[in-house]
């Protein structure tokens, strides 16, 4: 096997995968936010008192988490249209975001659940001996702490979802997988580009590592409840 390293430095150094790579990191942002706005409520739901709600985000949970991401992302882009005959029809780049983010907003849900349940039970106590809502007791006592406990997962989901993303070629989204095969298509270079695109997802990953050490280490200076304790 010839490895062409001059293509390779040359591709690697190159400005063409620019583009796909803040294509990734658009879509990335936009379903992880949207996953987490997902989770948040379904983990909510998945300890709150409601069964019926709790059935009902079971079943979410249950069924994205059982089917592949790549027949969710296909779905949203040509099953829905043909479902609705055409009366529905997503543009690729919103379809692979929604597929994206309600995939991740079923494992946040488990995450945030996760969370939640972690919290030490005497905060719970105590707010109900303040005679706080549900509601309030979850935003001002019971998320704050979940939070920290969540960040560590979250990151493992945020660094899938990133490499989830190379799924979205089969939509014909320019990120950077789909990038790589229209290359090696044309040059059969394949292990080059191949390499170059593998770099650059290691590299995504690498720098959402660093923001993850910096909120975890935010996070993990101290927590206050409702007993005015500091714990580290």
């Amino acid at each position: 096997m010839h490895f062409d390293g001059a293509y390779f430095w040359s591709l690697l150094f190159s400005t063409q995968f620019l583009h796909p790579v803040w294509t990734v990191i658009v879509i990335a942002v936009a379903a992880m936010l949207m996953g987490t706005i997902i989770g948040t409520i379904g983990g909510v739901i998945m300890t709150s008192p409601i069964a019926g709600l709790r059935h009902v985000v079971g079943g979410y949970v249950t069924t994205i988490r059982g089917i592949p991401v790549l027949v969710q992302i296909v779905f949203w882009y040509n099953g829905l249209p043909a479902l609705t005959d055409g009366a529905i029809n997503i543009p690729a780049m919103a379809a692979g975001i929604i597929a994206l983010g309600v995939n991740e907003g079923a494992y946040m849900t488990e995450i945030v659940r996760a969370g939640i349940q972690s919290v030490e039970r005497g905060q719970r106590e105590a707010a109900q001996a303040l005679s706080l809502s549900y509601g309030s007791m979850m935003r001002r006592v019971i998320l704050p702490q979940a939070i920290r406990i969540a960040i560590p997962p979250t990151g493992n989901q945020v660094i899938n979802l990133i490499k989830n993303t190379s799924l979205l070629f089969a939509i014909a989204i320019p990120e950077l997988f789909a990038t790589g095969t229209n290359l090696f298509s044309m040059n059969f270079k394949y292990f080059e580009v191949i390499a170059v695109v593998a770099i650059w997802y290691m590299l995504l990953a690498a720098a959402y590592g660093l923001i993850q050490r910096t909120l975890e280490r935010h996070f993990s200076r101290g927590r206050v409840g409702l007993y005015g304790g500091n714990a580290a």
